[in-house]
């Protein structure tokens, strides 16, 4: 893969930023902190980290279900992040639980779903437990 995306990151205000991703259609995300530093104008850190091991997990799902030619119907991904405060008393992201529910044919045949899965694991950049 020799993709170099390229992100941006604003000072708008107080703890608000606007996310610039030039090279996808020049599209744009705010991001605040929840309180009491910001006022949650957008999604903070975790919540976007959630939602790009949320994203990758689908979206190697979805090409690995297709390449075995089996139809999907759609995704549907929770991503619950656990935060804890670490031995010198700074927060941090711990831990991702993350349910991923495809939506099937009922025909679909469990040997190639089972394949499609045991091959995600291989494609995806995120990896998980």
């Amino acid at each position: 893969m020799d993709e170099k995306p390229k992100v941006e990151i604003d000072l708008l205000h107080d703890y608000v930023f606007r996310v610039s991703f030039p090279d996808a259609d020049g599209t744009t995300l705010v991001m605040d902190e929840p309180e009491p530093l910001g006022r949650l104008e957008g999604p903070n850190a975790s919540r976007v980290l959630a939602a790009a091991i949320g994203n990758c997990l689908s979206a190697s799902l979805a090409f690995c279900l297709r390449k075995s030619r089996i139809d999907v119907k759609g995704i549907h991904t929770e991503v619950t992040p656990t935060l804890e405060r670490n031995k010198e008393g700074y927060w941090r992201v711990t831990k991702m639980d993350v349910k991923v529910r495809p939506a099937l044919d009922p025909e679909a045949e469990e040997t190639r779903v089972i394949s499609s899965r045991k091959l995600q694991y291989h494609m995806c950049l995120c990896r998980v437990k």
